[in-house]
Parts: C-alpha cells; sequence; structure tokens
C-alpha cells in the first residue's frame, strides 16, 4: 500500500529524498567532484587514484543515474558520464525554501517571546 503525500510541501520532500540519498554516499559525492568540471569521464577516469574497483565506481554511477545526477553516453567501446546540474539545483531550491521557513517561523517567535506576551500558566 502506497502513501499519498498530504500537501505539496510533501509531494516536494518525496520528489528530492532520493536525490538527497544519493548524495549521502562519499563516494558519490567524490564522483560527483571529478564530473564538475563539464567534461566526460570514464569509467576508468573516474577510477583513477582511487582504491575502488571499476565495478565499485559502476555500481555508484547506476544510483546517480537513477536520480539522473549524472548521464551516461556509449562511446565505442567507453561508456562516458557527465554531471546533469539540474537535479542538484532543484535539492538546493528546496533547501533554500524550508531553510527561509524555519527563518520566518524563529522571527515570529522571537518577535513573540521580545513581545512579553505569556507563552503559557505563570
Amino acid at each position: 500500500m502506497s502513501r499519498r503525500p498530504s500537501s505539496a510541501r510533501q509531494l516536494s520532500q518525496l520528489t528530492h529524498a532520493p536525490v538527497f540519498a544519493a548524495l549521502g554516499d562519499e563516494t558519490r559525492l567524490l564522483l560527483l567532484g571529478k564530473l564538475r568540471g563539464g567534461g566526460s569521464l570514464s569509467i576508468s577516469d573516474l577510477s583513477e587514484g582511487s582504491r575502488l574497483t571499476r565495478q565499485a565506481i559502476t555500481k555508484h554511477l547506476r544510483v546517480l543515474e537513477d536520480v539522473s545526477l549524472v548521464h551516461g553516453a556509449r562511446r565505442g567501446r567507453k561508456m562516458l558520464f557527465n554531471l546533469t546540474p539540474r537535479p542538484i539545483g532543484d535539492a538546493r531550491s528546496y533547501l533554500d525554501l524550508v531553510s527561509s521557513q524555519w527563518e520566518q517561523a524563529l522571527a515570529r517567535l522571537k518577535s513573540h517571546v521580545e513581545s512579553g506576551a505569556a507563552i503559557g500558566p505563570a
């Protein structure tokens, strides 16, 4: 049985959760760091300087592809990967929205406390 989001906010959270999960792994962050230069890199290029096997790199790249953070294309015998920055921008926009909501809530709390309004029974 699947749960349906009850609000636009929950829908947004569900949309971004897989991206945040993919970004939550140090190896995947390192791979994205290597790809951020804008060029296409092969699995051999991405495994250079790493103790990870090509199979492990491939596994992490699949996770990143599943959430559209990278795009792989075959060129001859090589598979070349590129960073797809849009999901990161979308996730950042979501975090900016959440941050803004918290700032507004904290500002309201500060205003309430500074006004000397009673919070509860004295």
